[in-house]
């Protein structure tokens, strides 16, 4: 993983840049796939992985409790964010999971983050709401993300305010939503699909992982 990103900048991540990398470490390409089956695919996941991981650690320091709810969100991608070593292995990795035979990948790992994101945070949902929330933030990362690899405003707070408005249109999708179900003349058409959404349940934590989710069974 380290031994890659030197290459990357150059070469993206690529059979390429593997190879080097491999060579570096004194490793033949046939020892290091492996550990790495998909090459330079599988670093590039271990390196946003990696992401993640810092991010839980940073936010674990930090005093959120001042803070609004949609604040701690904010805060929380800004994080994610910072905690990035080096833009261009992003920007390489934008590019390479945006693939047509990588793309579901590149959304697994964004989702990933999201979902990294609402448990650090103590999500406690467990109805169709956790699935609306991930894809919510989902959305707000990945163009979080795009903004950051161009910004070079002072202290990228042109970011910062970029997700404040992205969080700020989440709030008000879900501010639309209440309104909705607090219609009157809505309720008798929402009340079955509130029935049959009311039934879906977040995937299993532990093994075998039950994606993507599971229905409870009716009494």
């Amino acid at each position: 993983m380290e031994a890659i990103l030197p290459h990357v900048a150059f070469d993206g991540w690529s059979d390429a840049a593997f190879r080097r990398a491999a060579a570096d470490r004194g490793m033949t390409e046939a020892a290091a796939r492996v550990v790495a089956p998909r090459g330079a695919v599988d670093l590039a996941v271990t390196y946003h992985r990696q992401g993640d991981e810092a991010m839980r650690a940073a936010l674990v320091k930090e005093d959120l409790s001042a803070l609004r709810f949609r604040d701690r969100i904010a805060r929380a991608v800004r994080l994610r964010l910072d905690v990035i070593t080096d833009r261009e292995a992003v920007r390489r990795s934008t590019a390479l999971f945006a693939l047509p035979h990588l793309a579901a990948e590149g959304g697994r790992q964004v989702w990933d983050t999201a979902d990294a994101i609402w448990t650090a945070l103590g999500d406690s949902s467990d109805d169709i709401n956790w699935y609306t929330k991930r894809m919510t933030l989902s959305a707000v990362y990945a163009s979080a993300v795009l903004y950051w690899l161009g910004d070079d405003s002072l202290d990228q707070q042109a970011t910062t305010d970029f997700i404040d408005r992205r969080i700020d249109d989440v709030m008000q999708i879900e501010k639309l939503k209440a309104q909705v179900n607090d219609n009157r003349l809505l309720r008798p058409l929402l009340g079955p699909l509130g029935a049959l959404m009311g039934r879906v349940r977040p995937p299993a934590r532990t093994p075998p992982l039950d994606l993507p989710g599971s229905w409870t069974t009716p009494r």
